[in-house]
């Protein structure tokens, strides 16, 4: 099993967010400065050793969707972007991030997609419910999957940690 996965999120985001949650998410894409309180992300556990050498598991906040510069090994470049759809149809916000990601973040990611599903547009359901929000691949795969979310499922969690959300 890969080590890395690209990560390629787009979706168009209905109207209505709330300015914290704008600044959230522009925090999660890497265009903006954490907020003082996460509501849509709370928990990013992180083992670390102390000085007696006794592992634990502390909550280390960082972006999941902030990518920027060249791709480590997946090609390419990284990128995030969230635009304003004021004026077109459904207004809301267009939302572009391709990232890397490992499977140890997928939990983690999996809340926030699971979140975006839930304020896309209808035109990203599709007839079997699930909502299509961009695709993924191992780096070494030369094809993509759909990433789906449906039923608080998304399959990028399926597939990198099975039994998962």
């Amino acid at each position: 099993m890969s080590d890395v996965y690209e990560l390629t999120v787009t979706v168009d985001l209905r109207d209505g967010l709330s300015d914290h949650q704008l600044a959230e998410l522009r925090w999660h894409l890497g265009l903006g400065p954490r907020p003082e309180r996460l509501t849509v992300v709370t928990d990013f556990p992180c083992v670390v050793v102390d000085d007696d050498g006794v592992p634990r598991i502390e909550n280390d906040p960082r972006p999941l969707l902030a990518g920027d510069g060249p791709a480590r090994r997946t090609a390419g470049a990284l990128c995030a972007a969230l635009a304003d759809r004021t004026g077109l149809p459904g207004g809301g916000w267009a939302l572009t991030s391709r990232t890397e990601i490992h499977p140890d973040e997928a939990e983690e990611v999996g809340v926030l997609l699971r979140w975006l599903a839930e304020h896309a547009h209808d035109t990203h359901r599709r007839s079997d419910g699930t909502v299509g929000i961009g695709h993924y691949r191992a780096y070494e795969d030369p094809t993509p999957s759909a990433l789906l979310v449906g039923d608080g499922r998304v399959g990028l969690v399926q597939d990198l940690l099975p039994g998962s959300r």
